[in-house]
């Protein structure tokens, strides 16, 4: 095995643009660890406010991004029984203590050591990334290294945020903004397992079909209309039960307009902007919950990873080669993509 290998990185904080190709060392990994030849791995919003410095951490430089990714193990530490070398594994993105209180009572994403992979540690654009043995999983039979790389992010914020957090019940109604996100994807998807009404914005006319296709009961235009007046026509007047909001400061106060009294409103993102300024009458008088979600917990990642693929599916838009990333990105940042934009690992 060769001692380096190709990796993705900036040493400048900025923009995708300062994204480079390089050689890194291949990490050596301690006897609880284990070392994955990474064969794809997907984007997220997440990687470019760390690459643009918005992150509220320090970030290390040069740094390998991105939290998502799927390969094969290359190597195991001697302490690791839970896969062996040559297994086809999901990289779970989420690193924790493993011993805290939050730890061991299953809510690893409350660890006061909590971070991702790719954020303050490095991240998976590279041929090989080490993580602890508890952060990699089979991965379901029937996907392929593109859609598992998708899931990660994806579904445990979606999954903690409608089921854990939201308490989705059977026929429910939801409002899920950004259908054709890559968390929208799956949104609609985990709402529909419980045969909720899905309400979904998108902000071009050829996203409607593809969202309507997925499971979305109605897809607004939010462009074309105006998606509290949408709601409550589809709804008469009824409004939702769980709201998700991860578009922040252009939507959010008309977000929590369109949920009924007692509603869960959700929040994770802030891809328009984190200023908010709410008038709490709109809050308190409706008896609304805002759940403020980041990321979710492994617990949870067993629950939703057996509905692979027969119930739940990555939706990918598009592939793009390694040398290509920052093309990828690109096409993140305009928002003309439906599911998850993923980069193939040489």
């Amino acid at each position: 095995m060769s001692k380096k290998m190709k990796a993705l990185y900036y040493d400048t904080l900025g923009s995708y643009k300062n994204i480079k190709i390089g050689e890194f060392p291949i990490p050596n990994i301690e006897e609880n660890e284990v070392l994955v030849r990474v064969k794809a791995f997907s984007l997220n919003h997440l990687d470019v406010w760390v690459m643009e410095g918005k992150y509220p951490q320090k970030i290390s430089l040069p740094h390998i991004f991105a939290s998502d990714a799927s390969g094969i193990v290359e190597k195991v530490g001697k302490l690791v029984k839970n896969v062996n070398v040559g297994d086809e594994v999901i990289v779970y993105p989420g690193l924790s203590c493993g011993y805290c209180e939050k730890c061991i009572s299953g809510r690893d994403n409350l660890c006061p050591s909590y971070t991702l992979l790719g954020v303050i540690e490095n991240g998976v654009s590279a041929q090989y990334v080490k993580v602890p043995f508890q952060n990699v999983y089979p991965k379901p039979k029937g996907l392929s290294f593109e859609e598992a790389s998708g899931i990660g992010i994806t579904y445990t914020t979606m999954w903690h945020s409608l089921v854990t957090r939201g308490k989705i019940k059977q026929k429910d109604t939801v409002l899920i903004h950004g259908g054709g996100s890559g968390v929208g994807t799956a949104g609609i998807q985990i709402a529909k397992l419980f045969n909720a009404t899905v309400i979904t914005t998108v902000g071009d006319d050829w996203k409607v079909e593809k969202a309507k296709q997925l499971g979305a009961d109605f897809v607004i235009n939010y462009k074309k209309e105006n998606f509290v007046e949408r709601v409550k026509e589809v709804t008469n007047n009824q409004l939702c039960d769980i709201v998700v909001d991860h578009i922040g400061s252009t939507t959010f106060n008309d977000s929590l307009a369109t949920g009924k009294k007692g509603a869960n409103i959700i929040t994770f993102g802030t891809t328009t902007g984190a200023e908010v300024e709410i008038n709490l009458r709109h809050i308190f008088g409706k008896n609304h919950t805002i759940h403020g979600v980041y990321m979710g917990t492994k617990a949870e990642l067993f629950d939703y990873l057996k509905l692979f693929p027969e119930k739940l599916k990555t939706v990918i838009d598009s592939v793009f080669e390694f040398e290509k990333t920052p093309k990828a990105y690109e096409k993140l940042l305009s928002r003309q993509f439906f599911g998850k934009i993923v980069v193939k690992v040489p």
